[in-house]
């Protein structure tokens, strides 16, 4: 719980504020944008919600922060902010909220699908998204990125049975159902692919779904410029294994179709697809220069 005495002297005055424990993973930016930012290396209360939607997608901020370093001075009911989760982003992807200390507070990704919905890395595993998951038909699969998300997977496994798939050159002592090998894409069906990248880490790969929505771990993610511009963006800072291999990865990337990039950390964001195969283009000359 968020504590008033470790209040950041970054937030401005009133009831929502950011303590010292933040990471700065960028979760409650990205869910209440018009209340939070980012300060000094750590999330602030820029501004205070005032409205209805405003105070329910800070609250949606608080529920979802991985470290509970979101507090209020006021108390508040979090019951409707907690049942937004699963968050719809685009048609049948959502965001789930609940991010985990586990894996730096990652966004985890909902597919929801007659043939079986999917999980896209591990959220942290709270009663009410779960039981939000219930409702929507529960998880089938889940599919982890890359050895630094994969959370509370053991728990999901569990309660729902669900197989899991990761990397082998990730894997290590992590126990999955199936560890996928090499570089060359994996169908699983006629609407998932699996997109070994590695560079980040030796197993880092991606999830292509009806080669429209591309989940990328920490690969690849957007970046927001001037208001309308976006660009893809790659970290070398956070390049854990081989720069020289995640550029490798990037030009095999380069030739799939895709429109949503849907990161674990990082901005996401959609791009029509001759754009979003021009900025790759664009991105891979940038990596090569560094």
């Amino acid at each position: 719980m968020a504590r008033i005495a470790h209040r950041l002297s970054t937030n401005v005055p009133g009831d929502f504020f950011v303590d010292a424990g933040c990471i700065d993973c960028g979760a409650c930016q990205r869910l209440a944008p018009a209340t939070f930012d980012d300060r000094e290396g750590q999330a602030r209360v820029f501004r205070q919600p005032e409205d209805p939607e405003g105070i329910e997608r800070a609250l949606m901020a608080r529920i979802a922060c991985p470290v509970s370093a979101i507090g209020t001075v006021g108390r508040h009911d979090l019951r409707s902010a907690a049942r937004r989760f699963p968050e719809r982003i685009d048609g049948p992807v959502f965001d789930c909220g609940y991010a985990s200390p586990k894996s730096f507070g990652a966004t985890s990704y909902l597919i929801e699908r007659p043939g079986g919905n999917v999980l896209v890395d591990s959220p942290r595993f709270a009663r009410s998204l779960v039981s939000r998951l219930e409702e929507r038909g529960g998880v089938a699969l889940l599919f982890l990125t890359h050895r630094d998300d994969v959370a509370d997977h053991e728990r999901f496994h569990r309660h729902f049975g669900c197989e899991r798939i990761l990397h082998a050159e990730d894997a290590g002592s992590c126990h999955v159902e199936r560890r996928i090998a090499g570089t060359k894409p994996v169908a699983l069906d006629d609407e998932i692919r699996i997109i070994p990248v590695p560079g980040h880490t030796p197993g880092s790969a991606c999830l292509l779904f009806r080669e429209r929505y591309l989940f990328t771990g920490d690969h690849l993610s957007m970046a927001f410029g001037a208001p309308g511009e976006q660009k893809l963006r790659a970290s070398r800072r956070t390049c854990w294994y081989s720069w020289t291999e995640q550029i490798r990865s990037m030009e095999r990337l380069a030739e799939e179709p895709f429109e949503w990039v849907l990161p674990g950390h990082g901005e996401r964001g959609w791009l029509p697809r001759e754009r979003m195969r021009e900025e790759m283009g664009r991105l891979l000359r940038t990596m090569r220069s560094e």
